[in-house]
This record gives structure tokens, C-alpha cells and sequence, in this order.
């Protein structure tokens, strides 16, 4: 009988929290600017108390010429903007540094989309050199956890092409990783871009290219800080474990070293 009462009584808790969820959403929305912010950051600590909202008012937030394109790239995802971001913004410091840039895990295309504007909004003359098997993961390995399965996050390289087609300067390698690098083996280097969530071919990538980096050149990880992709922080540490460089973990998630 107890648990019949109990029973009877869910729905009406449940009607009763959409209600509340409701009301609060719609006093949320009547706020403005940092009031808004401020609001919804109390509401995300009720419910989770050990998530923290950054620092309100943050300037990049208001470029909506990059929102906006990010959108046309990416869609409602908005998980890996701040990335794609940081990106844009980092390849400042190796605009003056002589070599080609590349990207391992090109995936639809978006951070090679910022990438190649930087080229040519500055006229570089640079190549982008992207890689990546367009049939998603490898296996994963020990090293990897369980949270990615082979064949995560295919996708048709045709998307990708038709993202970049108003730049002539893509080269593209579609295999796995490491197989087509040979065919770059005698470029350098000013910018890669890893992005391959896993072990084995974020190590590869590190291999092969750390030593046709320009000094100043600029590597980035795009999956150091995530415990989703324990294999691709393993691999930046066990290949920088004996290098000068040391590899700096952004608030992003992203890691990167600066070739010395």
C-alpha cells in the first residue's frame, strides 16, 4: 500500500519540478546581461554543485561574425566553440614563422575552416595539409579508457570538401594515421593541429611532425585536458616526457607547446 501511495504521488512531483523549472526559466529570460548570467549559474550549481560558470562579460562571446559562421560549420553544438576560438587567436604567434601548416582529424572540416581564413585573410601563402580517415576512430587501446569506440565520429569527406571549396590551398590525405604522412615528409612546419582523441595516432602525429616543426612553430592538442581522451594527454606527455618543451594545459581543454 505504501509503495502504491508513493506511485501516485511521482507524477505530481513531476508536474510540480516542470512547473518550478518553468517559472525559473522564464525569470532567467527576463534578465538582462550579467543578471542573466548570474541567474543561470545559480541555477546550474542548485543542480549540480560541482559546476562552476567562468567569469561573465567575457569579450570573444560578443563576436557574432565567428558565432555565426561557427554555427553554419558545426550546428547547435556549441561544445568545442571556445576551441575553435582559441585557435583562431593562436595562430597569431606563428603568422611570421616559415612552413606550412597541417591538421590531423580534419573531422567536417570547422577548425580547418578558421585556419585556412587566417591564411588567406593575411596572405600567407601557406598550405593546409589535412588528415584523417573520414571512417572515424581506430580501435581504441588500454590506454584509451572505454568512452570512444572504433568508428565514432565518421563522417563523409564530401562534407568536408564542400566546408573548404573556397580554398584552394587544402591538400587532402584521407587514410589512417600514420600512412599517408610520408607523402610531407620533406615540408616544414609552422602550425599542426591534432585532433585524433586517441593514443596511438596522436603519438604518431607527434613523431612525425615534432621534427619538422620550425622553431617557433606551434602544436596543439585539441583532447590534452579531457578525461573522455586519457590516451591523447598520455601521448603529449609520453613524447614531451624527454623534449625542452613542456606542454601548457589551456582552461579549454586544449594542450600545446611552442618548438623550441
Amino acid at each position: 500500500m505504501e509503495a502504491m501511495q508513493k506511485n501516485k504521488r511521482r507524477p505530481g512531483f513531476f508536474v510540480n519540478a516542470w512547473y518550478f523549472l518553468r517559472i525559473t526559466a522564464k525569470w532567467i529570460i527576463s534578465r538582462k546581461g550579467e543578471q542573466r548570467h548570474y541567474a543561470m549559474e545559480r541555477l546550474a550549481n542548485m543542480i549540480n554543485p560541482d559546476f562552476h560558470f567562468t567569469e561573465a562579460g567575457q569579450v570573444w562571446r560578443d563576436d557574432k561574425v565567428f558565432e555565426d559562421k561557427y554555427h553554419d560549420l558545426v550546428g547547435n553544438d556549441f561544445h568545442s566553440i571556445d576551441r575553435k576560438y582559441t585557435v583562431s587567436q593562436f595562430l597569431q604567434l606563428i603568422k611570421n614563422i616559415p612552413g606550412e601548416m597541417a591538421e590531423c582529424g580534419v573531422y567536417k572540416g570547422a577548425t580547418a575552416w578558421f585556419i585556412c581564413t587566417f591564411i588567406q585573410q593575411h596572405g600567407l601563402g601557406k598550405t593546409l595539409h589535412v588528415f584523417d580517415s573520414f571512417e572515424g576512430l581506430s580501435k581504441p587501446k588500454s590506454e584509451d579508457g572505454t568512452y570512444w569506440v572504433a568508428g565514432n565520429l565518421a563522417t563523409d569527406e564530401a562534407t568536408c570538401r564542400n566546408n573548404l571549396a573556397t580554398f584552394d590551398f587544402v591538400k587532402y590525405y584521407k587514410g589512417w594515421i600514420p600512412d599517408r604522412f610520408t607523402e610531407v615528409e620533406t615540408n616544414r612546419f609552422s602550425f599542426v593541429h591534432i585532433d585524433v582523441d586517441l593514443y596511438q595516432p596522436t603519438f604518431d602525429s607527434l613523431s612525425f611532425f615534432y621534427e619538422r616543426m620550425s622553431k617557433g612553430g606551434l602544436i596543439i592538442c585539441d583532447d590534452y585536458g579531457f578525461t573522455t581522451c586519457p590516451g591523447a594527454k598520455k601521448a603529449m606527455d609520453d613524447f614531451f616526457v624527454d623534449k625542452t618543451e613542456s606542454v601548457i594545459m589551456l582552461t579549454t581543454g586544449q594542450g600545446f607547446i611552442i618548438k623550441e
